[in-house]
């Protein structure tokens, strides 16, 4: 795999998450949000009174003990058997803003000290609490598939698989993750397309005044939108056990 120029970290970007559901009913879910890209060992340094619109804690990642968001991807990969991802990993992730943060995925693209990309680390968050990890070895066109392992909607059980796009950001924003079935139906595809501004002070200020509250109104649309699914007359999958620690180091 060659090396491509980085993009720059931090970045804001404007973006509109998109989701279709086909199967069993038609529905469509689109929420217009910001996120961040940051470099894990160079995070923002913003000065105190914009601290409140934007911190990164090591609590709101993977298992939530470690002492930094790199040490609890580093674990994460040792566990896994991953030792060359010690270069540059870029982060793309909701700040806790206000105190409250939801990141219903994280996306950590892990290159290796010459700045060959390595893999990407998929971290998913669903409504109850839960959280689990997906280790993905993309192709060259950012694609990957991976067995799905976790429970995220009511909605759905955790049979299937996804099919990911995920190129690194650059000037555009552009992933897709699509859950696929063994019978071939593709019952939901999510798109998250953006625009990459300037991480400034006074771009922050201009795209949190847009999306006040950005993390509550991700967690809270997705709630509506379960109940808009529920009345009309989706079956409720029980929740099953969650996977094994190893998902969430």
């Amino acid at each position: 795999m060659s090396v491509v120029p980085p993009p720059a970290a931090p970045s804001l970007y404007t973006c509109e998450v998109v989701h279709v559901r086909v199967r069993p009913v038609h529905h469509a879910l689109r929420h217009r949000t910001y996120l961040w890209l940051l470099d894990l060992d160079d995070l923002p340094r913003l000065p105190p009174v914009l601290r409140p619109l934007a911190r990164f804690d090591a609590r709101d990642h993977f298992g939530g003990g470690a002492p930094t968001i790199r040490a609890g991807l580093d674990a994460f990969l040792a566990a896994r058997g991953v030792t060359d991802a010690g270069g540059r990993v870029l982060m793309l992730a909701h700040a806790r803003v206000f105190g409250h943060v939801f990141n219903p995925l994280t996306l950590y693209w892990c290159h290796d000290p010459a700045g060959r990309p390595v893999c990407v680390v998929a971290e998913v968050h669903n409504t109850y609490g839960g959280r689990h990890c997906y280790l993905l070895r993309p192709d060259g066109h950012g694609r990957a598939d991976v067995a799905k392992e976790f429970y995220v909607s009511p909605f759905f059980g955790v049979e299937g698989s996804y099919r990911m796009r995920l190129p690194v950001p650059g000037d555009v924003l552009d992933l897709t993750v699509q859950l696929r079935r063994d019978d071939g139906s593709r019952p939901l595809t999510a798109t998250v397309r953006g625009r990459r501004r300037p991480a400034r002070a006074g771009t922050l200020l201009r795209v949190a005044l847009g999306h006040p509250w950005s993390t509550l109104a991700v967690s809270l649309g997705i709630r509506w939108h379960g109940i808009r699914l529920y009345f009309k007359g989706l079956p409720v999958h029980p929740r099953p056990a969650p996977p094994t620690r190893e998902g969430m180091l």
